[in-house]
């Protein structure tokens, strides 16, 4: 697995890129074989540390663990601590339910635009009508069960994730709501 350890405004030491290049193989090696990469991220903000680490995990599977504490290798444990649970809880999932992969349809691929919001585009009137194109990527949309939907957008810390229902065959969205709930959004009902 590729690990990249940076730090925003913050001197790292090799001790600890050294130990999280170490704790990150022995998580990854217990709960998910074939780990592809991982960004830690590592900034000091006022009188603590924060420690960001994305995943990816495999196809279509992105984890995000966030971690604060007084020190930089106490952000990584809670950071780490939050990677393997949720990895622990995706393990346990796939294994419950003996899904059959080779029955299920292929991923479809879609268009994922950015744009840049109204109040943060710094030009003329009649252009801000029209916001400016800030990501574009190629993204999947993989069929699946809604709670299956509900797994991946927790695992990937996403506010919203759209998907093929793969009971019915439709397009469905899947968003956290302002109350923290789910929100489903199916056409099929």
């Amino acid at each position: 697995m590729q690990i990249t350890v940076s730090g925003k405004q913050v001197e790292l030491s090799d001790a600890l890129r050294t130990r999280v290049g170490t704790q990150l193989d022995l998580i990854a090696s217990k709960y998910f074989e074939h780990a592809i990469e991982a960004h830690v991220t590592f900034s000091r903000a006022r009188s603590f540390f924060t420690c960001d680490i994305n995943l990816h995990a495999g196809r279509g599977l992105q984890l995000r663990g966030e971690g604060e504490a007084a020190e930089a290798n106490a952000a990584f444990d809670h950071a780490a601590e939050h990677v393997a649970k949720r990895l622990r809880r995706y393990r346990r999932r796939v294994n419950e339910h003996h899904r059959d992969l080779a029955h299920r349809e292929r991923p479809s691929a879609a268009r994922q635009v950015i744009l840049a919001r109204e109040d943060s585009v710094e030009e003329p009137q009649e252009t801000a009508a029209h916001p400016a194109i800030v990501a574009e990527t190629v993204t999947e949309i993989s069929v699946l069960s809604v709670s299956e939907a509900a797994m991946r957008m927790d695992l990937a810390d996403q506010a919203v994730m759209m998907f093929r229902n793969s009971k019915s065959g439709e397009y469905n969205v899947i968003y956290r709501r302002a109350d923290g709930h789910l929100g489903w959004i199916d056409p099929a009902r």
